[in-house]
């Protein structure tokens, strides 16, 4: 069983694409990128990302997905069952983008301990503007696709991941600029490790309880800018 193979959980998000980047340069081979969904909308839970889109992620980045749908009650037991999976496939390290939430990383570890894996956090205890400056100088694009209505309201939505976006996070203390708190949620589009872009378009900014949503309502691969 080769060292330097893994998987990577898929959020559809930054962390979790900047945390397979640094895996890449540190020397890991992706194999897999696995992805929970809620069965009842077929989103990625905050995200709100569709399974549709995460599924062009993964073209976008060659690497193959494993997409299950899980409900409120099942999800340790399908993130088991997946890890099992991985596991049969000659694969016992995964690669998480957790970065400061420290009872959701020892979760993740008991859980992977027990089924003999291990897990990679490449970008745990940095410093969330480091992060943020990192994804960005390294050429990813990112947009916001939720948002807690209490903290960041919708003209946030459809913002993108860049150096103003950081200035003006860094203006409200009590969000942390990372949205480890659940106070915003991205969806990586573009970056070195895509083969292809998503092109985005047709959207929409839909409330539900307090979270605000940009509907991705049209979407396709494209050829990288310059090419």
């Amino acid at each position: 069983m080769q060292e330097k193979v893994a998987a990577c959980s898929w959020s559809s998000g930054k962390d979790s694409c900047l945390s397979l980047y640094k895996a890449q340069q540190a020397g890991y081979e992706i194999k897999y990128i696995f992805n929970f969904i809620s069965q009842e909308y077929k989103r990625v839970s905050f995200h709100g990302a569709k399974s549709e889109l995460v599924k062009l992620q993964a073209e976008a980045l060659g690497i193959p997905l494993m997409q299950r749908q899980t409900t409120q009650t099942n999800y340790e037991e399908i993130f088991t069952k997946t890890l099992q999976e991985l596991k049969d496939k000659g694969i016992n390290k995964i690669v998480r983008g957790d970065i400061h939430l420290i009872d959701l990383k020892d979760w993740v570890a008991n859980i992977c301990s027990k089924n003999g894996m291990d897990v990679v956090s490449p970008i745990w205890d940095k410093p969330t503007k480091e992060i943020l400056n990192d994804f960005i100088e390294a050429g990813f694009k990112a947009i916001i696709t939720s948002t807690q209505a209490d903290k960041l309201g919708q003209d946030w939505l459809g913002r993108y991941v860049d150096k103003k976006f950081i200035d003006d996070l860094l203006k409200l203390p009590s969000v942390d600029l990372c949205g480890e708190n659940g106070e915003y949620h991205t969806f990586v589009f573009d970056g070195p490790i895509f083969r292809q872009r998503i092109e985005l378009s047709n959207v929409e900014k839909i409330k539900r309880d307090n979270y605000w949503f940009l509907e991705l309502k049209k979407f396709k691969l494209a050829p990288k800018e310059g090419k």
